[in-house]
């Protein structure tokens, strides 16, 4: 797998920001944002994936409680 390169230009109060964040990993601002990129990506594909998963066998709400459950 290849790689590209993606240029941002962000305010500096924000680049202040990731760099502590990043501090605090141990991690390079790059490393971070990915990282965190990569992890919101991952959490929308599983929600997507949940979604389609509750169509297919025609499941209720996500966050049906007792109370909302047919018997």
């Amino acid at each position: 797998m290849g790689s590209t390169v993606l240029s941002l230009r962000i305010d500096g109060e924000l680049l202040d920001r990731l760099r502590q964040h990043a501090a605090r990993r141990g991690m390079s601002v790059q490393d971070y944002v990915l990282q965190t990129l990569v992890r919101d990506d991952f959490d929308e594909r599983f929600k997507v994936a949940v979604d389609e998963t509750e169509k297919f066998y025609g499941a209720g709400p996500r966050n049906a409680g007792p109370a909302d459950r047919v018997t």
